[in-house]
């Protein structure tokens, strides 16, 4: 029987069918805690249910993200495609407005 409350971001293991898991929300109103597992599979578990899985804290994988489809392998800053890159300055991609004076007439 698990005696370990769930918290979200942490990674844990059920022991009897070794999958891997990390805690990504916890639904108070409904009494649910929803999951995500290391392939990016979802799924939920009811409080009573949780008390009844064999589990442990377990280490984050080496690429924790995989399953959101990110990779730390590969982050955005070193991606030339980038959406900021090439790009120095913003304010030097604004093209000023011609000012004539001050219209007094009005």
């Amino acid at each position: 029987m698990a005696k370990i409350f769930p918290v979200i971001g942490v990674w844990y293991q059920d022991t009897s069918s070794k999958q891997l898991f990390e805690i990504v929300a916890l639904d108070e109103d409904n009494s649910a805690i929803e999951i995500q597992y290391e392939d990016g599979d979802i799924d939920e578990f009811e409080l009573d249910t949780w008390g009844q899985l064999n589990l442990v804290v377990a280490a984050a994988p080496e690429d924790a993200n995989a399953g959101y489809g990110a990779s730390y392998a590969e982050p955005w800053e070193d991606n030339p495609n980038s959406i900021n890159s090439g790009y120095g300055n913003p304010l030097e991609t604004i093209e000023p407005e011609p000012f004539l004076g001050f219209d007094d007439s009005l």
